[in-house]
């Protein structure tokens, strides 16, 4: 799921300040530590064959983030693809891979035990 930043419903507008929220955008119930991140990822990086082992091949961990520029296309388990342009809030749920179509800057937030296991089989592709 993602929504681009007009989208997002405004709470406060006045002068100087605008604050936009958007409601019911992933559950993070019962994940315990969160992580930050920060990745810059090449156009035309698939993250898909690194995920090859995992369950179902994909990243068994949700996601809350913003693509600060670029664009991606995320792929879920049950076939369907949605594009993620520069500017958009997103969440993705376990159960999804990520290719780049235009340089991306993303900033997600993790749960930290699930996003390790998923960052650690990633290396070993990458030194395997």
């Amino acid at each position: 799921m993602h929504v681009a930043r007009t989208e997002v419903p405004e709470k406060i507008n006045i002068p100087g300040a605008i604050a936009r929220q958007a409601l019911d955008f992933g559950d993070a119930s019962g994940f315990g530590t969160m992580a930050g991140e920060y990745f810059s990822l090449g156009a035309g990086t698939d993250i898909a064959p690194l995920l090859k082992g995992l369950k179902g091949d994909m990243c068994q961990s949700p996601h809350w983030g913003y693509l600060i520029e670029g664009d991606v296309t995320v792929s879920y388990k049950d076939g369907t693809e949605e594009e993620i342009t520069g500017g958009d809030l997103f969440y993705w749920p376990p159960g999804h891979s990520v290719k780049v179509g235009k340089d991306a800057e993303v900033i997600l937030f993790s749960p930290q035990a699930e996003h390790c296991e998923v960052v650690d089989h990633l290396k070993k592709q990458l030194v395997g």
